[in-house]
């Protein structure tokens, strides 16, 4: 590939992305601030945040919980908020897999952290991952909230959530790049409504 072969390739996702964040933002902004405030309210009722995803979609996970409990703003000294990043924990992840396959890796964790109101957050491109389909099933057996962040149609798991965002694209980049946009302006309103 040339360099103006690079360049144009350069652009052109660029260009892809900044139509995507208008037209992703704006059908997604109402349901943004739901998500927000059903967060607020979870964590203002003692309960905690239960996060998950594969791949990208992993280190999506790890980036929230990270945020909600040291903080997004420097400006904003606040409380540590209860977070856990399901994905993080290797040798559980390993020793689910292990005993019990790898559809059960969150499940299991599910099972055991997971109270009646809390919320469980998804995190999935194609929103088809067995292991979070499990893992939503069995929050829903423990009365917990759930909620998606999800890419093109949403899949399996859209019907399956309490609340969803879909980032309405076929390109895993791009879908990713939106969730993290999202993950940001989501602890910014949540940390906005429990410190403002």
């Amino acid at each position: 590939m040339t360099d103006e072969q690079q360049t144009q390739l350069i652009m052109k996702a660029a260009e892809e992305s900044a139509q995507l964040r208008k037209t992703g933002t704006q059908a997604l902004a109402l349901p943004l601030v739901d998500l927000a405030n059903t967060i607020s309210g979870v964590f203002g009722s003692g309960g905690k945040v239960l996060i998950c995803g594969n791949g990208g979609s992993a280190a999506d996970s790890s980036h929230m919980a990270t945020e909600m409990i040291v903080r997004l703003s420097a400006e904003n000294n606040r409380q540590s908020l209860p977070a856990v990043a399901l994905n993080a924990d290797s040798a559980v992840l390993t020793a689910a897999g292990n005993d019990f396959g790898m559809d059960m890796i969150f499940a299991r964790q599910v099972e055991g952290l997971g109270n009646a109101g809390d919320v469980l957050i998804l995190i999935s491109t194609s929103g088809n991952s067995p292991n979070l389909l499990k893992a939503a099933a069995t929050a829903r057996e423990k009365n917990m909230l759930t909620a998606a962040l999800l890419g093109r149609d949403g899949g399996k798991l859209a019907p399956m959530v309490d609340k969803r965002l879909i980032v309405p694209h076929q390109s895993v980049q791009r879908i990713q790049e939106e969730h993290i946009f999202l993950i940001h302006l989501l602890v910014e309103l949540i940390e906005s409504d429990l410190c403002g």
